[in-house]
């Protein structure tokens, strides 16, 4: 274990630990609630009916488990680098490099994507032009990286909030509604789950589509573990969040979708399905408020695409898999190079989107289209070299996965069948086959890395570079 006034042995200054804990527990309560719940869960309501909701549970189940096994390894040994750093521990330099390039690849692409997002509402709320609500929101955000560890928390705290408390609000009124005690209401009863076409509207194969569809709304789960190895106390943030994951996906998500599908048909969604059950329960202004709690999410997954991808490329460069000029860090202990670093990239890449054809942005997005899955699959394979180092040396982290080894395996066979099933489903060939070209260069270079400068297995076991 490390302290946090630490230095590396390559000379490199440590990250900063000024993340309070209500930072950090805001930061987890709320990870799971991205922009993908708000505009995406229409298309999986659509795919799968009422039966979405087994969707939800069998993806949010999977996020529980792949949490528990990342707090064992995060709490043993809290790293800004996380499960990259994890890779490396237990399958060599080469898995740690590929899923840390390709974690990285993964935020600095949902850059773009969220400040386009950011850019039209704004742009429908306010006037101007795109590309400048794209520009100033872009930089508002990198400048609040750049300043202190302490602004990003802060700025994720109040659009945390504004989340939890929006979902809680949309819940309660929903359960008013249900009950027949909102006046204002159109509706009540559950009678939509099972109307018009039953609860399996689209039947078993639906299910399936919906979950992979489901999958990445998740997404982001796992930014606490990186996120608290920047605070005083990483082990007991991570705890707390691994062991509340279970309520907060069962309360944000199937708490709320059962609201939409208990109140309005599955089949009826053109506005969205938050916004069309608050039109449909009668409360004033639905499209407003919707646009300011999209862009909120919006603003707080950019937020976390910065930070994530600044810290991932700094943790690669504090083990020499990336240059080694991003892995300095300022007086504040802020990664600059590493936050300017993602942040030219993302906007070249939002640039991109306005200026060359849909499809090439396209291609580029689907080739991350699964690496939250090569993650979860690294994660889960790492715990499961990891947990029986663990044990055989008796350590006992805060955080246990349950029943290791068997449902470490269960969920390693899981994820592999989730792959296989994209691999199988049209709505997901693109986004599988390009996300395994991009992986397989990764991993490519990854081992060419390892080759040449030999494995690091000894060197990150002892070495703080990467830890806060």
């Amino acid at each position: 274990m490390t302290t946090p006034d630490q230095t590396s042995q390559s000379g490199q200054s440590q990250l900063g630990t000024s993340l309070k804990p209500r930072h950090i527990t805001m930061i987890s309560i709320a990870g799971v609630i991205g922009a993908g719940l708000f505009v995406g869960s229409a298309n999986a309501i659509e795919q799968a009916g009422p039966a979405v909701l087994v969707s939800y549970a069998l993806a949010g189940s999977l996020v529980v488990l792949v949490m528990r096994m990342l707090g064992e390894m995060a709490t043993a040994n809290p790293d800004t680098g996380s499960f990259s750093v994890y890779s490396q521990r237990a399958l060599g330099r080469w898995a740690g490099f590929s899923v840390g390039w390709l974690y990285w690849w993964f935020w600095v692409l949902v850059i773009p994507v969220e400040a386009t997002a950011a850019a039209d509402i704004l742009s429908r709320m306010v006037g101007l032009d795109q590309w400048i609500w794209a520009l100033l929101v872009t930089i508002l955000l990198t400048g609040t990286n750049l300043v202190s560890v302490g602004n990003y928390g802060e700025f994720e705290f109040w659009f945390a909030l504004v989340k939890v408390v929006a979902i809680i609000a949309f819940i309660a009124l929903g359960v008013l509604a249900i009950l027949g005690l909102l006046p204002t209401s159109e509706v009540s009863g559950v009678s939509r789950l099972w109307e018009p076409d039953g609860f399996f509207a689209g039947g078993g194969g639906a299910i399936i589509a919906a979950m992979l569809t489901t999958m990445f709304s998740f997404m982001g789960t796992e930014i606490v573990t990186i996120a608290a190895a920047e605070s005083p106390d990483p082990a007991k943030g991570i705890t707390k969040a691994v062991n509340s994951v279970i309520w907060r996906i069962f309360i944000f998500y199937i708490g709320s979708i059962a609201v939409i599908v208990s109140l309005v048909p599955y089949n009826r969604l053109e506005n969205g399905s938050y916004q069309t059950v608050l039109e449909a329960i009668g409360i004033p202004g639905a499209p407003v408020i919707m646009d300011v709690v999209v862009l909120t999410a919006v603003a707080s997954c950019l937020n976390s695409a910065l930070y994530t991808a600044s810290r991932m490329v700094f943790s690669l460069a504090a083990r020499g898999d990336a240059p080694k000029a991003i892995g300095r860090v300022n007086a504040r202990g802020v990664p600059v190079v590493a936050i300017l670093l993602s942040m030219v990239l993302g906007f070249l890449a939002v640039v991109g989107n306005y200026v060359l054809p849909d499809k090439i942005f396209g291609y580029l997005l689907a080739t991350s289209g699964a690496i939250a899955l090569f993650v979860y699959l690294s994660i889960a394979v790492s715990q499961l070299v990891l947990g029986r180092r663990m044990r055989a040396s008796h350590e006992v982290p805060p955080v246990r996965m349950w029943l290791f080894p068997g449902l470490t395996m269960v969920v390693i066979g899981f994820i592999v069948v989730v792959i296989g099933l994209m691999a199988f489903d049209p709505g997901q060939q693109q986004a599988i086959a390009f996300s395994v070209v991009s992986a397989a260069v990764i991993v490519a270079l990854g081992v060419h890395r390892q080759r040449r400068a030999g494995d690091a297995h000894e060197v990150v076991e002892d070495e703080p570079a990467a830890r806060a």
